[in-house]
């Protein structure tokens, strides 16, 4: 088989178990839904390593391949094609796209296993993998923004799964509306790239933009500016990143689907696949850059001081996109994908452990209530830290490697670049300390009651309810179901924990500097058009290899001397610095900020218009002076309907003396 009949299956596994388990679900027994979703993403991992070995097959100058299905749309000399396009960075994505939800799909086969709407669940799960591959595999702008959008759609159904729970069908909507913007962006970005290089295929497209030789034009700037709109809105990034900490209202494992594999990713995919544009276009370039930084600084801010377990993995995602948003943006593209890389390994363990955790708290998410679960819950601690070591960019970890060869980058091109690399080393603190605040606050200390329940063989049952609010909640199809479950006691979820934590350690070892350069060889050949040739050296990237691991540890220490050997120092700190704790725990007041600046307003007016236009204007006196126009003369017709003949002959006399009068005074 060819690389693109791989290609196209790739995209038909999770497609057709997305229709087998919404079509079959009624005749299908048990947890079967379950296992037919994680057979069709793990078919298709298959299928993207069968296209990885077809590819690597051909010639490097060969590695771009394009197969049409049908035309998708034509106009005049304008067609756009059904197309796929599978090369190195497309080939990539497809294996960590599948081969990290596949392990979320085993994991979820236990997880979810008590929930009501499980078939349901695993039909959503299959469709957004599906539109994420879609996504990445795309050969024009026009499919690509057909996966870009069944992606946003997938979010939403999952984040509001359950939507008998106000909080997160709020928590959908909102992540729904701020993808839309990004959506708006990328499709007006489309036109302007339409409009200035003639095509939207993308090979097409890059091949003209390398013939141009002015830099920023206008329109370029413009149509990656959009592009970065797009961007940002799916990887959540300043200042459209406010969805994705509320999107931790959706199970756990969905959690691990979007930071890790699908959607967040989006946005670097997107720059490092448009990389010839904005390498015309500088300008839009370094502002994706800044904002990259300013997104991990402020992502990292936040985490210190957020206390729901998930939500401070959720801003850890926002700053490590950062990192690769920053990394593709001053053309370390390798850098950066080796960092999602990576990143998809580590995150999925840390949000498959909180998982864990949270099911023996029996849905409780405050870490305010968590402490001592090391003994009770040895497996789940173990895979914890290393993925919390990673995430900390601790010496040897697979995040080391990645981050660390980022910042390197930037420090060589120096200006600009050497100035946010300083302060991608500041972020890298803030991320060791927070990471460690988790494990210090989640598995040390003195034993909660939930870990002392789960070490005499009982794992913790409460009254149903919502961890954000308190309400009490059902158990009934809508909400969580009613049981919980933990990596200790349920094999799938070990079964998928376990490789990714292998991963977190061994998988930055593909790019270690001077030593091996296999992902950057292979990446070679879609970023051979590239006008930046300039990379550190070998001792230039070991030194900032070094640096980063000295602050690592210096940052786990902290967080070690604030949480185990000074323990009330965290709270002294937070009442000393009172104000400056809320504005952290307020997330800088972003959302307060959006909700005077353009919900409250929008709602007003949207009231005015109702009560105003819609009530008084519109069905008052329109729609109302037109019935009542009707009805006076229907008053009026009724009146003369008398019955008596000499009535009508005056009637028609009158009106043959009225027309006669008429014509007379015309003719004058």
């Amino acid at each position: 088989m060819s690389a693109t009949s791989y290609g196209w299956l790739v995209l038909a596994f999770p497609l057709a178990g997305m229709l087998i388990i919404a079509f079959g679900w009624r005749v299908l027994p048990g947890r079967l839904p379950g296992w037919i979703g994680t057979a069709a993403i793990s078919l298709s991992f298959l299928a993207s390593i069968g296209a990885l070995l077809e590819l690597l097959d051909q010639p490097e100058e060969e590695r771009e391949l394009v197969d049409s299905a049908w035309t998708y749309a034509a106009t005049g000399n304008f067609n756009v094609d059904l197309a796929i396009l599978v090369d190195p960075l497309s080939v990539f994505m497809c294996l960590v796209v599948s081969g990290v939800s596949s392990l979320i799909h085993l994991y979820s086969v236990a997880y979810m296993r008590g929930d009501r709407g499980y078939s349901r669940y695993f039909a959503y799960l299959n469709f957004f993998v599906f539109s994420m591959l879609l996504l990445v595999l795309a050969a024009n702008f026009v499919i690509l923004i057909i996966g870009w959008a069944f992606v946003g759609a997938a979010s939403y159904l999952l984040i509001s799964f359950w939507y008998r729970r106000e909080t997160a069908v709020k928590a959908g909507i909102k992540a729904f509306v701020i993808n839309v913007i990004g959506d708006v962006g990328l499709v007006v970005a489309a036109f302007l790239i339409l409009d200035k290089l003639g095509s939207l295929d993308f090979l097409t497209v890059f091949g003209e933009a390398d013939k141009l030789s002015v830099s920023n034009d206008a329109t370029l700037v413009a149509a990656c500016l959009l592009l970065l709109v797009g961007a940002f809105a799916k990887s959540a990034q300043l200042p459209l990143h406010t969805w994705l900490p509320d999107a931790m209202e959706g199970p756990t494992p969905v959690s691990a689907l979007i930071h890790a594999a699908t959607m967040v990713t989006a946005g670097v995919y997107l720059i490092a696949r448009t990389h010839s544009l904005f390498e015309i276009a500088p300008t839009a370039a370094d502002i994706g850059a800044i904002i990259g930084c300013a997104t991990l600084l402020f992502a990292g801010t936040v985490a210190l001081a957020v206390t729901d377990l998930k939500r401070v993995i959720a801003y850890s995602t926002i700053s490590q996109i950062g990192y690769m948003v920053m990394g593709v943006s001053m053309a370390a593209y390798s850098a950066g994908l080796f960092h999602l890389m990576t990143h998809a390994f580590f995150k999925a363990l840390l949000f498959m452990g909180a998982g864990s955790v949270i099911g023996a708290m029996a849905g409780i998410q405050d870490m305010d209530r968590m402490s001592g679960f090391r003994r009770a819950m040895p497996f789940t601690f173990v895979t914890f830290t290393i993925g919390a070591l990673s995430l900390a960019g601790f010496p040897l970890t697979a995040g080391w490697f990645s981050k660390d060869e980022i910042i390197a980058f930037g420090i060589h091109r120096g200006g600009l670049y050497a100035v946010l690399a300083v302060l991608g080393y500041v972020g890298a603190f803030l991320t060791a300390f927070y990471s460690f605040r988790m494990v210090f606050r989640v598995f040390f200390g003195e034993t909660a009651p939930e870990a002392r329940e789960l070490e005499a063989g009982h794992i913790a049952h409460g009254e149903p309810m919502n961890p954000m609010t308190g309400e009490p909640e059902d158990t009934d199809v809508g909400f969580p179901g009613p049981e919980h479950y933990v990596a200790e006691r349920e094999w799938p979820m070990k079964a998928a924990m376990a490789p990714l934590a292998l991963l977190s350690i061994v998988g930055g070892y593909v790019a270690v500097p001077g030593l091996t350069d296999v992902l950057e060889k292979f990446l070679e050949p879609t970023f051979q058009d590239t006008r930046i040739h300039s990379v550190p050296s070998d001792s230039a990237e070991w030194l900032g290899l070094a640096v980063g691991g000295v602050i690592s540890i210096i940052g786990i220490g902290l967080a070690w001397w604030v949480y185990i050997r000074e323990p009330g120092t965290a709270t002294r700190v937070r009442e000393r610095y009172a104000r400056v704790h809320a504005f952290l725990v307020n997330k800088w007041y972003f959302d307060e900020l959006y909700e005077a600046m353009f919900v409250r307003p929008v709602a007003t007016i949207g009231g005015f218009s109702k009560r105003v236009i819609e009530t008084d204007f519109v069905q008052g006196t329109i729609v109302g002076g037109a019935t009542g126009v009707v009805r006076v003369g229907s008053s009026f017709a009724r009146a003369i309907q008398t019955g008596y003949l000499r009535a009508y002959a005056l009637l028609l006399l009158l009106g043959v003396a009225a027309l006669t009068l008429y014509f007379l005074i015309n003719s004058s």
